[in-house]
């Protein structure tokens, strides 16, 4: 079996993943959610407004300001959004496993046993980013 093969039946079991039918019901939930949609399309339509004023040769600052401040309270209210909350999480979780399974491949790539090399994965947020770092305390 090749390495494309192996990568394809990978890819299967992944969806099979507890977290991956969680964060595929968070996508539903959230493509569901009007309230949430509406939101969606102001904070699209501000950042539109805001790109056209800005790029104007006089700018109306005060009216940039106000813009702004609509965006950061549209984006506040969508962040607040349970549903989007739950996707939020979700996310992190597919992530924190698609890093957990890259640092595996990564290890690999660098000599270390498959069967038992174990990859140095935060289980937390910083502002770092700890991808080019040694880590966090």
């Amino acid at each position: 079996m090749d390495i494309i093969e192996l990568t394809r039946q990978l890819g299967a079991a992944l969806q099979q993943d507890e977290r991956y039918f969680a964060f595929k019901a968070a996508q539903k939930a959230n493509e569901e959610d009007d309230a949430l949609n509406e939101l969606i399309g102001k904070l699209q339509l501000l950042q539109l407004q805001y790109q056209q004023e800005a790029s104007k040769d006089e700018k109306d600052e005060a009216k940039l300001r106000q813009i702004d401040e609509d965006y950061g309270k549209t984006y506040g209210e969508i962040m607040a959004s349970e549903n989007m909350k739950t996707y939020d999480a979700a996310v992190k979780e597919v992530d924190k496993l698609m890093k957990y399974i890259n640092g595996i491949l990564t290890l690999c790539i660098q000599g270390e046993d498959p069967a038992t090399c174990e990859p140095h994965i935060h289980d937390h947020d910083c502002s770092c980013g700890c991808d080019g770092c040694d880590g966090c305390d």
